[in-house]
């Protein structure tokens, strides 16, 4: 079927020709609201065009109110007001929108400011499907925004539309008689309109020229994390830095916020979001945003991929903040009103959030007990933690015992598998046929048997190095570094670093910490302490410096070494002198579970904590 050719109006072939969308001397600003590229679209245009006059989409009835609000910000206001079918009227007003930066520029300039649009009642939801907002950063703005008024050109506007787009051309022709340059701003789907008929004379539609008990009111601090149109967090990188022209892009906004999340997340849970993770989590949403036929992921998007790339708590961290708006006051001088996205007919989504916290054991029928052990009050237990006679909580010994013993096999099941070679069958069976040899050259008629070499030496000391606490500005996240002698026969020696304790309190005298690294050594009271023994000085680093003691102290002629990177050559020279050898095994291979528990541990004020840190932990 052959579709009729398309017919541009000859305002369109002379649009098209410029760069700009003007008529006569008025020069047009569409806008998607409540975008941050589109205001800093109208800030650059602002500051280019130079206008003798700002018109906004806004009507005149609610001129008085919109300044009042304006002027207040970077604190949040909303105009609001009843209409005749008794339905309150929410107008947010928001650092991000672009007719609100046109209205703070002409405030700033003192440049006299027009309210064009018509005072609306009942005006239906616009549903036009919009690109992405971000395509302007890529595009540009007047590309943007031609592409969009080519593509859809609505033939049949509703009434309500047509008169507003009437009085608003009827302003704009008032205005454009002055001769002097005028900006107007105004949403991206009226701009086809009202260009279709300026250049026909306009009368003044008749509508409400005064409304009354218009009010103006101070946004809740709750409320601005549910209806804000962008970000919080974006929209206050925008204001901290619209003065100064250097508005990050929202790409980089949104990393800045998930770095400012890693740091709390590592504050309040004492863990760390791996390079991977974060690799996963940015792939992750930008795959969200695809499907979405988006080109940069919202904030929706970015929650549920923190959860789903590391977990709940991180989730909720990027949450807090991103939704956080920093401009609050207890004593705004206005009223203070509380919105709902449901108020605004806004598209909500929900997400919950599974943090995990440490809580006490609960009896389903609760007995009477005359101590109350389970009032938590962590200030107070830090304050009367020490570290004179600190001991460590024995469940979580035998746990990590229990891996170092583990490590030693695996190393060893390693170890003999890369000592096994594959032969031609001569006069031994050596350690056996090896079947899928055999059949991969069953053409030869060789047979294919395993000759296995004996592995000389067994497993001694076992290094851990869950974080080597690198940092390009020299600051240390495992501070406390300590040597434990074993307690009996079956426990090792062990040394680590780790974030001190005292910081974090799971109960009275029961300090919760997170290992950054440690070395077990076999059999237990050998061990100096090896962060004041000179011998390791030279060590660089604290992963060097473990693995060192690990080799020195070390009774067997194999060190098993699991971590992220493998041993340094230092190392390697080391082990080689002292006739030894190590086992790298990559800590990528490990279950992060598994790994994740046995990190943390906690450091127990006493031995006489151990009786009662089974009712905390």
């Amino acid at each position: 079927m052959r579709l009729p050719p398309i017919i541009l109006p000859n305002w369109w072939t002379t649009l098209n020709k410029t760069t700009e969308i003007k008529w006569h001397n008025i020069r047009m600003v569409p806008i998607l609201h409540n975008r941050m590229e589109f205001a800093l679209a109208v800030k650059r245009v602002f500051e280019s065009f130079q206008p003798s006059h700002v018109a906004v989409e806004y009507p005149a009835t609610l001129k008085s109110r919109i300044i009042q609000g304006v002027k207040r910000l970077p604190l949040l206001s909303v105009v609001h007001y009843e209409g005749n079918d008794g339905a309150f009227v929410y107008l947010p007003l928001e650092p991000c929108d672009g007719q609100v930066e046109a209205v703070r520029l002409a405030l700033a300039q003192n440049i006299p400011l027009h309210f064009v649009d018509r005072d609306t009642e009942t005006y239906t939801y616009d549903h036009t499907p919009m690109p992405d907002a971000y395509a302007v950063t890529r595009i540009g703005h007047n590309a943007y925004c031609r592409a969009f008024m080519e593509t859809h050109r609505n033939p049949n506007p509703l009434a309500e539309d047509t008169l507003r787009e009437k009085t608003i051309s009827y302003h704009l022709q008032e205005l454009d008689r002055s001769g002097e340059k005028v900006l107007f701003v105004c949403g991206l789907s009226h701009v086809n309109g009202i260009l279709e008929i300026l250049d026909h004379p306009q009368a003044l539609v008749i509508g409400r020229r005064v409304r009354e008990k218009v009010g103006l009111a101070h946004l809740h601090q709750e409320s601005s994390r549910e209806i804000m149109g962008e970000m919080p967090f974006l929209q206050t990188t925008y204001e901290r830095h619209r003065l100064t022209g250097e508005i990050p892009d929202r790409l980089q906004v949104q990393m800045a916020l998930l770095k400012a999340a890693q740091k709390k997340y590592w504050k309040n849970s004492k863990e760390k979001v791996s390079r991977i993770q974060l690799r996963i989590l940015n792939r992750f949403a930008r795959n969200y945003a695809l499907l979405n036929h988006k080109l940069a992921p919202d904030f929706y998007q970015l929650i549920v991929a923190s959860r789903g790339a590391v977990d709940d708590n991180f989730a909720y961290e990027v949450w807090d903040l991103g939704s956080d708006y920093p401009w609050q006051e207890e004593n705004p001088g206005l009223s203070v009103l509380r919105l709902r996205g449901e108020d605004l007919f806004l598209d909500q989504k929900r997400i919950r959030f599974h943090r995990q916290f440490k809580t006490l054991r609960r009896r389903l029928v609760p007995v009477p007990v005359k101590e109350k052990r389970k009032r938590r009050d962590p200030k107070k237990w830090k304050k009367e933690f020490g570290e004179e006679s600190i001991c460590s909580y024995p469940p979580e010994d035998v746990a990590v015992e229990g891996y170092g013993h583990y490590l030693q096999k695996k190393a060893l099941e390693i170890k003999r598998e890369g000592n096994i070679r594959i032969e031609p069958f001569s006069c031994s069976l050596q350690a056996g046929i090896d079947i899928r040899e055999t059949i991969r050259e069953w053409s030869s008629g060789n047979l294919y048997v395993k000759a296995e070499r004996p592995l000389k030496g067994k497993v001694g000391s076992v290094v851990v190095i869950f974080d080597p606490d690198f940092s390009d500005n020299g600051e240390e996240d495992f501070t406390w570094c300590v040597t434990w002698l074993g307690e009996h026969s079956q426990e090792s020696d062990m040394a680590f670093y780790s974030t001190p304790a005292g910081e974090v309190m799971d109960g009275p005298g029961i300090s919760r910490c997170q290992y950054g690294g440690f070395m077990l050594s076999y059999p237990p009271l050998r061990v100096y302490d090896i962060w004041r023994d000179p011998f390791f000085g030279v060590a660089r680093n604290k992963p060097e410096r473990l693995l060192m003691a690990a080799l020195d102290y070390s009774l067997e002629k194999h060190v098993v070494y699991l971590a992220a990177d493998p041993p340094s050559g230092w190392c390697q020279s080391m082990a080689a002198g002292l006739g030894k050898k190590i086992i790298y095994l990559p800590l990528g291979t490990f279950s992060p579970v598994t790994l994740k528990k046995i990190r943390q541990f906690h450091v127990l004020d006493g031995h006489g904590v151990r009786q009662y840190a089974k009712h905390y932990l």
